[in-house]
């Protein structure tokens, strides 16, 4: 909760910029309280993520203790790679989100003609910006998973690149169903990055089991 302003700001930032730079928008990028619980539901949510957030590293760092015993010292270098991709592609997924969120906006805005200013109530606002983040901090952990699923041998590397075409189209449905927005720019902006990283994903997947192989015929 003390951090509401500067998260809030983070979060409209985007929007004001665009309304800033686009005279032809109408819009002034202010959000507007319908209701007396509105602005109270808009803090309430973005305390309670921003809890969640704060709470990641200490949430994972305990599951780590819990884990390490039971681990093999192959099986700890691994967990290193997982912990901490994991955090990494999950913050520059919602930081791509943000990034990506004054151009998704810039399209609806002009889709919905000319004539129509744009008013947005705070809540509704906060809900899509942080539903945002969340689809692409999740989406982009799909790489790590694969990773998980080629090591413990559920998949093969030659699977998955054998399957690509189908693979990569459903790469780009989930996108479309994950993003709220539901906006072309949106979903090429998640698509696109989670293609290429699963062919990362692959290549890593193929290079771990190679070396697995090769220490163990040695």
């Amino acid at each position: 909760l003390i951090a509401y302003e500067p998260v809030l700001n983070f979060l409209v930032s985007p929007y004001r910029d665009l309304c800033a730079s686009k005279s032809s928008l109408r819009c002034d990028g202010t959000l507007y309280a319908l209701g007396p619980i509105d602005g109270f539901a808009a803090r309430m949510r973005i305390a309670a993520w921003g809890g969640v957030v704060m709470a990641l590293p200490v949430v994972l760092w305990n599951i780590w203790r819990f884990i390490v015993p039971a681990l093999t010292k192959r099986e700890k270098r691994y967990s290193y790679f997982f912990v901490v991709s994991s955090v990494v592609l999950f913050v520059f997924g919602a930081y791509l989100a943000w990034w990506t969120l004054d151009k998704a906006l810039e399209f609806l805005i002009g889709w919905s003609g000319a004539d129509v200013t744009q008013n947005y109530q705070i809540n509704k606002y906060v809900n899509l910006v942080v539903l945002m983040m969340l689809s692409f901090g999740v989406g982009f952990l799909t790489p790590v998973l694969l990773v998980f699923l080629q090591l413990v041998e559920v998949v093969s590397p030659r699977t998955l690149i054998t399957q690509w075409r189908y693979v990569i189209v459903i790469i780009f449905i989930v996108a479309a169903v994950i993003t709220p927005s539901g906006d072309p720019i949106t979903l090429m902006a998640l698509g696109v990055p989670l293609t290429v990283l699963y062919l990362i994903a692959v290549a890593i997947g193929a290079l771990l089991l190679w070396r697995r192989r090769k220490t163990a015929d040695a």
